[in-house]
Parts: C-alpha cells; sequence; structure tokens
C-alpha cells in the first residue's frame, strides 16, 4: 500500500507497504534520529549544563553509531575495511537524514569526498551563535564521524575541508570533508560506553532477511552509487532497512541514557529520557499521521499511527493493537527483549509511569481529547492501556516537552518524493 487511507488492520507490518510507502516511512525513521537529540539535549543542558550537553552528545553517538554502522553492513551486504564502505554507511545513518542533510558523496581513488550543500543541522544551530555552531561543527562532529568510521577499519579519518561557522555567512556547500585511511595512524578505539550499548539485547536483534523479490537493488554490494536513496532499493531490502533505521535510533536512546546515567543517576536518566519520549513521540506521530495520509482523528486513525511509529520497533517490542469500539481501542505490550533488557536504560524501562506522559502525548498528536488510560493485560501481555477518545473532554493542554520540538525547523521539514528505480 502507498498510504494507510484504508481501515485499520492490526495485521499489517512494514512488508504490507509499498516500495514508494517504506520510502515514506525510511525518510521519517531518518529524521527521527534528529528529533531525537532536539527533544533530549535541552533537558541535558538544563539539568546538567552546557559541558555535560556537549559530552552526552558525543558519547550517544560514539556509543551507538560503530554498532549500528557494522549491523546495517551486513543488512546490505556490503561489509569490507575500505573507504567505499565507509561510504555507504554514511549514505545509510539517521545522523544523515535524507533530504534534510542534504549530502553529496565522491570517490577520488582509494579517498572519499563528502560535502553538505545543505545542512539542516547547521540552519537549527546558527541562530545560536558561533559558539553553539563550534560545539556541533567541531567538538561533536570530529570525535562522532572517526567512531563511525572505526566500525569499518581503525585507522579510517574523517577531516574537515572546511566547516561551519560559515565565512562568508551564507557559503555553499555548508561543509566539506575528506574520508581516507591512513595506515601510519595510531588505531582508534571504540570507548567503554560502545561496549556498554553493544551488551543490549537490543544490538544483538537479528536482522531482517532479504529474499530477492525484484524491482529496485536487494543489497548495496558492488560499486558504490554517489547518488544513492532509498528508492533505489528493493521492497524485501526497505522492509530491512526501516528496521535497521529503527534500531539506530533505539541504540542512540540507550547511548544517552546510559551517559547520563554514568554522569549524574538514574533518576536523571529516566526524567531526560521520557522527555524526549514525549517530545520527539509526539512530533513523530504528527508527522506520520500526515506522511501516511491516515484519515480523521479518532481511535482508528490512533491506532495507525502507533502501529508504524519508530517507537515500536519490529521484532524488539511486541506492540498489539486493537479497536474495541467506535472512540476506543486497546494498545498492549507482551514480554519481549525491549521488557528484558535488565536495566533502566531504555524508553521500555520508564513503562511504570501512570498515566504514562509519552503514551498520551503521542496520540494526543493526533487527537488532543485522546488519553492512554491503563488497563488490565490480558492474553499474555505484560502492559496494556485502553485509547480512548473522548469528544466531550477538554483538548490536552500543550506540553513544553513537545513545544521544544515542534519549534524547531526540524519538526517542519518537509520531503520530496524522490524516483522509485524498476
Amino acid at each position: 500500500m502507498d498510504d494507510y487511507r484504508g481501515a485499520f488492520d492490526p495485521s499489517l507490518t512494514l512488508a504490507s507497504w509499498s516500495r514508494r510507502g517504506l520510502g515514506v516511512l525510511g525518510r521519517e525513521y531518518m529524521l527521527f534520529g534528529h528529533l531525537l537529540n532536539r527533544a533530549a539535549l535541552p533537558h541535558v543542558h538544563i539539568k546538567m549544563g552546557g559541558e555535560a550537553r556537549e559530552a552526552v552528545a558525543i558519547e550517544e553517538w560514539m556509543g551507538a553509531s560503530p554498532i549500528y554502522s557494522q549491523r546495517m553492513q551486513r543488512a546490505l551486504r556490503f561489509e569490507g575495511d575500505d573507504v567505499g564502505t565507509i561510504m555507504r554507511n554514511l549514505q545509510l545513518d539517521v545522523g544523515f537524514a535524507h533530504q534534510y542533510m542534504d549530502v553529496r558523496y565522491r570517490m577520488e581513488g582509494d579517498r572519499g569526498v563528502f560535502w553538505l550543500q545543505r545542512c539542516g543541522a547547521l540552519l537549527e544551530v546558527e541562530p545560536h551563535g558561533e559558539a553553539a555552531v563550534f560545539s556541533m561543527c567541531h567538538a561533536i562532529e570530529d570525535p562522532t564521524f572517526d567512531a563511525t568510521a572505526v566500525a569499518t577499519n581503525p585507522r579510517a579519518r574523517c577531516r574537515p575541508v572546511h566547516r561551519p561557522p560559515r565565512m562568508p555567512a551564507d557559503r555553499v556547500p555548508h561543509c566539506l570533508w575528506e574520508v581516507f585511511i591512513d595506515p601510519t595512524a595510531e588505531p582508534v578505539r571504540e570507548i567503554p560506553l560502545t561496549t556498554r550499548v553493544r551488551a543490549s539485547k537490543l544490538a544483538a536483534l537479528p536482522p531482517t532477511p532479504i529474499a530477492r523479490d525484484g524491482g529496485g537493488r536487494d543489497d548495496y554490494a558492488g560499486a558504490f552509487e554517489p547518488d544513492f536513496h532509498l528508492g533505489l532499493l528493493s521492497h524485501a531490502a526497505l522492509v530491512c532497512v526501516c528496521i535497521e533505521l529503527g534500531v539506530q535510533n533505539h541504540l542512540l536512546v540507550r547511548a544517552l541514557m546510559m551517559t547520563v546515567g554514568e554522569r549524574a543517576d538514574d533518576a536523571t536518566a529516566r526524567a531526560i529520557g521520557m522527555a524526549q519520549w514525549i517530545g520527539s513521540g509526539a512530533v513523530a506521530s504528527r508527522r506520520l499521521h500526515a506522511a501516511l495520509a491516515v484519515p480523521g482523528d479518532g481511535a482508528d486513525a490512533i491506532l495507525k499511527v502507533l502501529q508504524f511509529h519508530p517507537a515500536f520497533l519490529p521484532g524488539y517490542v511486541d506492540l498489539r493493537l486493537e479497536r474495541t469500539g467506535d472512540d476506543r481501542g486497546r494498545l498492549a505490550i507482551a514480554p519481549c527483549d525491549a521488557l528484558a533488557e535488565g536495566d533502566a536504560y531504555s524508553w521500555f524501562a520508564l513503562l511504570d509511569a501512570d498515566p504514562h506522559p509519552a503514551l498520551d502525548a503521542m496520540v494526543q498528536a493526533v487527537n488532543p481529547r485522546a488519553r492512554c488510560v491503563r488497563a488490565t493485560p490480558q492474553d499474555g501481555a505484560r502492559f496494556a492501556w485502553d485509547v480512548v477518545v473522548d469528544r466531550a473532554a477538554d483538548a490536552a493542554a500543550p506540553r513544553q516537552e513537545v513545544a521544544m520540538v515542534e519549534n524547531t525547523g526540524t519538526a517542519r521539514f518537509a520531503f520530496v518524493e524522490p524516483a522509485i528505480s524498476s
């Protein structure tokens, strides 16, 4: 299917979508990685200070990106130790969300070059001044780019030719980088946080098998494609990539909550994780409601959005949705890996909250008169909520956590539909 205009069907999965529909979902899942930071890092700054915000941003990406880069290599069959492998990883990294980050690539012999013709993250930060730009484009990018490269080759390096602050102020491209292997360089080693994140059940989630189905590329083996986009992939490969992008996002959540817990305490990690889920979850609901062309704002519409929401990763979360009435539905989560991590460092460790502010924010982004009411779990479920739309109720009050994300260019960014290859 290309959209979700039909009736709510709890049996639908990612495989039910057409290649075009999967492309829409894939782009939204990539952008979700940026919504996560817009939702979390301001709260890190408020609770822990500017220096901690910068350190947490660095460790979040360094803790997750080596793991998910290697997963994507295996999933799309382009494992290697050369620059071309690194460039493929960058093309399939939520950090370089397609279109929002207009990244161009070129191979020059055994070296790679990439540049950002337009950087959505830079345009978000520039109004806050040169210090904020330097923090993102120097202090944060230097170690995190190398951490992504080290997943392929410990002697790989990513170095700027030029980068912001922009001089002149309207300089295009926004930045230009080289990627190369330096055989004389000291090998870059993973930070301890990466080892902790790698021990997660999430990191060990089996990749989705790709059965050759015709129409588009089933993998990314072979030559590097400078103009790669999701529309070049086959249906089966797109299902796999959408799930892997979800893994990337949830690894970033775990890495962020772990490093906050180390620098502060578990209570702070829980508070920031909840704020992140509220802000990013609500904005993603609003975006999916529009992107999937879901009609209306009743219980059916809410269930459709939750069914493909990036908060609920297939294979990791056992999500069960049911329509129970004209303005009612049921959301349940059964025992699964997401509930078995055995620590405080994921959104699913926060499900004991009642009422649950993130679940409420996600459904209220579709209808402000909706709410999630805790219910008695049935049929082996661990948690359950009734999704209730009360047309006579007052609209929910705006949440600060949501407003902080809604008021960003990231939340407002609009994708352009690329061509689908035959």
